[in-house]
């Protein structure tokens, strides 16, 4: 037991020894390490401060250098303005040297006048000396003259102003045409120009509308229906729709003829809805064409959005809208009326463009110019006049109003577009094809060309030729001279011009010619 004990307190005790011996181990170790670090530190910090002491070094000689480079740019800068500054002053000495010569001119210039004003005043003086004893001479002269001539000096400076101003007047009159005659090619080919330029970027139809409208059947056997048990349903279509029915001998067709466009179209869906349905009998024939003028005002209305969309016009009173819708259906001397403004808005829009106006407010003005012809209300006012106040009630510019009621001179033309308006509207009715002339309005204008010449003194015989395009005078030889024949020509055609209305222009030629006649026998 004993020997037991002594073992373990032996084997304690060395485990106890070696403990210490361990930790005296380590802690010599432990104290090694930090030496050795303390030693690394130490020599980090001293590489850091030469890194540092380095960089300093750099940064010190970058600034050096920024300094001096900045200092010599400013010292170039400063000798660039000291130098312009030197110039300046330079040029203003100059300046100063100029004007002091200047004055000095000046001054030897007005000292020079002033010796040319008394030497004038001389002059004057003796002019006016001269000017009396001319005086004297002259009416000493005046005196011997009216003795030799037996005339005084008033009648002598009467027949002398007569004769100047008959000379003056056939001189003046001879200017005047030229002058006229220079202005009118100039201003036509100006016009020519820019009305070309206008009618060529412009595209319409020229096609000319009929009285009547065919209306195509499957087959013959629905004549017979649409005339009806002795004739009672043709006679119901014609008395709803104003229309007559022609029902004649021609294959698979019925003629709806009537001088309203408006009529023939009502009758012609009417027709068709009655075709289509089969039911043809009095009640059934007045209650369709209602519903059929009920979709064709619709149809109107949708004609004229679409019309005032198509030109690019925008703000029309919904009245002024329908009404160019319900143009489509209306025709001025075979052309469609709506075509025929359509094509007058943009050839308006155009011409105002190229003339440097507002083309909006011409295409309207062109748009509405025969708005007087689809009245709702027959009135005994024309149609232009009629338009301009449509146009004036709903709102419209006063230049849209006046051009309107100015296209056929009814009104005076206060703004500048209604001379335009004329003229579209003019052309656009001049194109070939676009309108019918009746022959016996023409016939007219031919006469009443023939009489107008013929109402000048010395007239002997007028001929308009050209269809009308060219009106030649024949003058007796004996009465009229050959500048009275200058002047007569110029007095036609101005007559012509105010007092007649005429497309296109008239070429006046008057001739005049002595004819010497002898027979040799």
């Amino acid at each position: 037991m004993d020997s037991t004990l002594i073992t373990t307190i032996a084997a304690v005790a060395a485990l106890i020894i070696g403990i210490l011996l361990g930790k005296v181990i380590f802690a010599k170790s432990t104290q090694q390490k930090i030496t050795d670090a303390e030693l690394q530190a130490q020599k980090i910090i001293a590489e850091g401060q030469m890194t540092a002491e380095n960089l300093k070094k750099d940064r010190l000689l970058e600034a050096k250098e920024k300094f001096l480079h900045l200092k010599s740019e400013h010292e170039k800068e400063t000798m660039q303005r000291n130098q312009k500054l030197a110039d300046a002053e330079n040029r203003i000495k100059q300046k100063e040297q100029g004007v002091t010569l200047k004055t000095e001119s000046l001054q030897k210039q007005m000292q020079e006048n002033e010796a040319i004003k008394e030497n004038l005043t001389r002059q004057m003086e003796l002019v006016a000396v001269k000017r009396t004893e001319l005086e004297k001479h002259q009416e000493e002269h005046i005196r011997r003259l009216e003795k030799v001539a037996a005339l005084t000096a008033d009648e002598a400076r009467n027949q002398l102003i007569e004769s100047l101003k008959d000379e003056a007047r056939n001189q003046a009159m001879s200017h005047i045409q030229e002058i006229i005659e220079d202005a009118k090619l100039k201003a036509n080919k100006e016009a020519k120009k820019i009305i070309i330029q206008s009618i060529q970027r412009t595209a319409a139809e020229h096609t000319i509308e009929n009285a009547i409208t065919v209306f195509n059947l499957e087959s013959d056997e629905i004549k017979g229906q649409i005339i009806g048990r002795e004739g009672r349903n043709i006679r119901a279509i014609e008395a709803a729709t104003g229309v007559d029915l022609i029902v004649d001998d021609t294959p698979e067709a019925i003629v709806l003829s009537s001088f309203d466009p408006l009529r023939r179209e009502i009758a012609r869906l009417s027709l068709q809805r009655l075709v289509q349905d089969g039911r043809i009998h009095p009640a059934r024939i007045e209650e369709v064409v209602e519903k059929t003028k009920k979709q064709l005002e619709e149809q109107v209305m949708d004609i004229g959005e679409r019309t005032v969309i198509e030109l690019g016009i925008h703000g029309l009173h919904k009245e002024l809208v329908r009404l160019v819708g319900k143009m489509r259906f209306r025709s001025s001397y075979g052309q469609n009326l709506l075509m025929h403004s359509k094509e007058t808005a943009n050839l308006c829009g155009v011409m105002a463009a190229e003339l440097g106006l507002n083309p909006k407010l011409a295409k309207r003005a062109g748009l509405l110019h025969d708005i007087g012809k689809v009245p709702d209300e027959e009135t005994e006012l024309s149609h232009a006049l009629l338009g301009a106040k449509l146009a004036e009630k709903y709102g419209e510019h006063a230049a849209v109003v006046n051009a309107i009621g100015a296209h056929h001179d009814e009104m005076e033309m206060q703004y500048v577009i209604s001379p335009i308006i004329q003229a579209c509207d003019a052309i656009s009715g001049a194109r070939p094809g676009a309108r019918r002339e009746i022959m016996q309005s023409y016939l007219q204008r031919i006469k009443d060309l023939e009489n107008l010449a013929l109402a000048h003194d010395g007239v002997e015989k007028a001929y308009a030729i050209q269809a009308g395009r060219e009106l030649r005078v024949i003058v007796e030889s004996d009465k009229v001279t050959d500048a009275d024949a200058d002047r007569l020509s110029f007095e036609i055609a101005t007559k012509i011009q105010t007092e007649m209305q005429y497309p296109g222009q008239i070429k006046v030629t008057v001739i005049r010619e002595k004819r010497a006649v002898n027979v040799a026998r």
